[in-house]
């Protein structure tokens, strides 16, 4: 486990077990850090916080306030999770209701998306336990997964590549953070898709590499370049930043397109 990784859950644990004693009986790591493709300067570290009933008014006090001392602790890299019940855990995210959730610094008290099908098929499939059983029953079920991925391009992905071909709201796709996560992330829907599995970020774009034509690999080279923490920016993107955003928003369509019409079911 990477030193930053274990020192946060270490100090996450002390504060909700002061405030809330015996009550977290499970914690799992989950995204970048389970898959093995964590990085402190760009991962968040992704939880699944397992209660054995539901939090009340006054628990949910105590997580919120938990994790502002967190924070004070620690403010990057991002402490981004979701707070279910075992029962939860073994059933359809999608009927959940009022899942609490921290996310980018903010305490939810319901509607937390990473409850949601992928991330339960990441848990199933790459259990990583800081507490509690090292193989939790975790639910899944293939169909789900594909139609919540389809949901997830059609009303997230989507949308947002559009709004970023608009010159105001555009100029995050300047940023080799946007790219990075944009060029990268779609990949890994589609990967699943294909495959029922899950991948890292890093991984998703050497799939994307082996998959998509070739005239994209310059755009996909570059995000895990960026990715990885390579080297010098190719020479075609060098002094070129509309290019790079072009060619990124374009393939994130073209890889969007595509895996609606492969995968959408009639």
């Amino acid at each position: 486990m990477d030193e930053i990784v274990d020192h946060v859950t270490t100090a996450y644990l002390a504060l909700v077990d002061e405030a809330l004693p015996e009550r977290i009986e499970g914690l799992y790591l989950v995204g970048s850090v389970a898959l093995a493709d964590f990085h402190p300067d760009r991962s968040d570290i992704g939880f699944v916080a397992v209660t054995a009933d539901r939090l009340g008014d006054d628990d949910l006090d105590a997580l919120e306030d938990g994790h502002d001392r967190l924070a004070d602790q620690v403010r990057r890299p991002w402490f981004s999770g979701v707070y279910v019940t075992w029962d939860g855990l073994a059933s359809d995210p999608r009927a959940l209701d009022d899942v609490p959730a921290h996310h980018e610094g903010r305490f939810r008290r319901t509607g937390g998306f990473d409850a949601n099908p992928v991330q339960w098929l990441t848990l199933r499939t790459h259990p990583m336990a800081v507490r509690g059983t090292d193989e939790p029953e975790v639910w899944t079920e293939p169909d789900a997964v594909r139609d919540w991925t389809l949901a997830n391009l059609d009303t997230y992905w989507e949308p947002w590549v559009a709004r970023q071909r608009k010159l105001v709201r555009g100029t995050m796709m300047l940023s080799d953070w946007a790219v990075g996560w944009g060029v990268l992330g779609v990949p890994r829907l589609h990967y699943t898709l294909a495959t029922g599995k899950v991948a890292s970020k890093t991984e998703a774009g050497e799939y994307a590499l082996s998959t998509f034509e070739d005239r994209w690999a310059a755009i996909v080279g570059e995000a895990l370049r960026l990715r990885r923490g390579e080297g010098k920016q190719a020479e075609n993107y060098r002094r070129r930043p509309l290019v790079r955003r072009r060619e990124a928003l374009d393939f994130m369509s073209h890889v969007i397109a595509y895996a609606k019409t492969r995968f959408t079911t009639v």
